[in-house]
């Protein structure tokens, strides 16, 4: 994958880049989500769900605009081998959508997840 144009820098970043500042961000957040717009404007039904589904759950979560960066968008769908938006992370680890969540939840292996992340 060649160089892609950072988000309003005008200047070309590498994939490497993209996946050290996406390491970067997972690393920095228990439970990240990246999506279609931000936690406080959701861009879409799936990005509202996965928000309204982290809010039931009560723990401190980001949601991350990649709407604006293809290229990031990219190397996410190529690290994750996942297609679509949202996709979480918890604690550096991918986990999908609430598609697979909702079922982790119903399991209650996201309560257990969730608790040893956050101890």
């Amino acid at each position: 994958m060649g160089a892609a144009p950072a988000a309003g820098s005008g200047q070309a970043v590498s994939a490497d880049e993209i996946i050290a500042e996406i390491k970067r961000e997972i690393g920095e957040h228990k439970i990240l989500v990246y999506g279609k717009g931000t936690k406080d404007q959701p861009m879409c039904g799936f990005t509202i769900e996965t928000k309204q589904f982290f809010e039931q759950l009560g723990y401190p979560f980001e949601i991350l605009n990649v709407l604006d960066n293809p290229a990031k968008r990219q190397v996410l769908t190529q690290m994750t081998d996942w297609p679509t938006l949202p996709k979480v992370f918890i604690n550096g680890e991918f986990y999908g959508d609430t598609d697979i969540l909702g079922p982790m939840q119903e399991k209650g292996e996201l309560t257990a997840l969730l608790a040893e992340a956050f101890k």
